[in-house]
């Protein structure tokens, strides 16, 4: 079998996407971020499940006929027998489709970059995951990313660098309103499936913003989940999942957390915020005020470190774009992780790995998200138990 992730050496890489087509939000976002720093070409889609709306959206975006596929499976095949097949592809589709077109792809020997959660259960994704340990050529990147932020790479490596000390307690919350009403009953698209236990997964909110609230609390602090003890509620009438959910957390070592996360929050948009303390001091730090960190070290001021800004470091800087000041967030929080995915990508070309300082969340991510939502499911149907990770 011949594949394009082989057989290309310089140049822009070649990138598919599955879903993202007409009406999908996500997908925009990602070909955007994708674009952003230049390193992809997008070359071929099966960017729905219908077949129609497939073709429609194709044409609308641009791609070549022949490249324009009705199904991940059919796009997969045709793509690796192709000498300009696609290297990467991207799956942007609702949760129960990331496992089955991700080993598709892999199967044939093309690297993936999966929007999250994972998977529909811990179980598939532990089986992604034995799948990649097979197919070590192949690159997989997961699109956590809020990972990217410049300032959230600076605090990672305050944490790393021992500036804080020893870590004590981790908090994070993320909430939003948009979910207050049954919107799932009017057709809205977004809220349909991710309120639905066949296409989302066990966890509604805890899986939609929870995960992504674990993972940054986790990936700042280097901390390991060990147990948590979950409160998932179902507010609206009728809603098959969760959409609120406080969790207390313990962490191998001994430090503590808690997440809160809601979709029934009025007056909330996207309010994802992280704090982590130590016994050298404490970090504070808001997505809806991304270029700002917060650092206070133990009985000193607090004190106002800004990207780009003076005293940010260089993990920051390598994935800062604009002068300090300008606006710099969302779009480039998941144009980072492309990116990284990109030169990780590069390197894979000649057989090398990339450079040590290249980061992105991936499969191990993944999993840990999955083991999250279903050790919260678990122990919210024990009224709290604390439950394993």
């Amino acid at each position: 079998m011949v594949s394009g992730t082989r057989e290309k050496k310089t140049g822009k890489i070649r990138l598919g996407m599955v879903g993202g087509g007409q009406g999908a939000f996500i997908g925009a976002v990602h070909r955007l971020a994708a674009r952003m720093d230049d390193e992809y070409e997008f070359v071929a889609g099966a960017l729905s499940a219908d077949a129609a709306k497939a073709k429609a959206s194709g044409q609308d975006l641009g791609l070549a006929p022949d490249r324009i596929y009705t199904s991940y499976e059919e796009m997969a095949k045709a793509e690796a027998k192709r000498p300009d097949g696609i290297e990467v592809v991207s799956i942007v589709t609702p949760n129960n489709v990331h496992v089955p077109a991700a080993k598709a792809f892999i199967n044939a020997g093309i690297h993936v970059i999966c929007d999250k959660p994972l998977a529909l259960s811990l179980k598939e994704a532990k089986g992604l995951e034995a799948l990649l340990a097979k197919r070590k050529d192949v690159i997989f990147a997961l699109t956590h990313n809020y990972s990217g932020y410049p300032m959230i790479r600076h605090a990672k490596a305050m944490v790393k660098a021992g500036e804080l000390g020893e870590i004590r307690v981790v908090q994070g919350e993320y909430p939003q309103d948009w979910l207050t009403t049954a919107l799932e009953k009017t057709g809205q698209k977004q809220a349909a499936w991710r309120t639905d236990p066949k296409r989302s997964g066990a966890g509604g909110c805890v899986g939609d913003i929870g995960t992504h609230t674990y993972q940054l609390l986790c990936d700042v602090s280097g901390l390991a989940g060990e147990e948590l003890a979950a409160d998932l509620t179902s507010f609206v009438k009728g809603r098959a999942l969760d959409d609120n959910a406080h969790v207390m957390l313990r962490f191998k070592g001994g430090a503590k957390g808690m997440i809160w996360a809601s979709q029934v929050a009025p007056g909330n948009e996207n309010g994802l915020k992280i704090r982590i303390y130590g016994t050298k001091g404490g970090l504070e730090w808001k997505q809806e005020d991304p270029n700002y960190l917060w650092y206070t070290p133990f009985g000193e001021p607090k004190r106002l470190i800004t990207r780009g800004g003076a005293g940010a470091g260089p993990e920051a800087g390598r994935v800062t774009r604009v002068p300090p000041g300008h606006p710099e967030g969302y779009l480039e929080g998941f144009a980072n992780v492309y990116t990284e995915a990109a030169r990780a990508i590069k390197a894979a070309r000649s057989g090398k790995k990339a450079d040590k300082d290249v980061a992105f969340p991936g499969i191990a991510d993944g999993v840990a998200g999955m083991a999250f939502i279903e050790a919260c499911v678990k122990s919210s149907r024990a009224n709290g138990k604390w439950t394993k990770l």
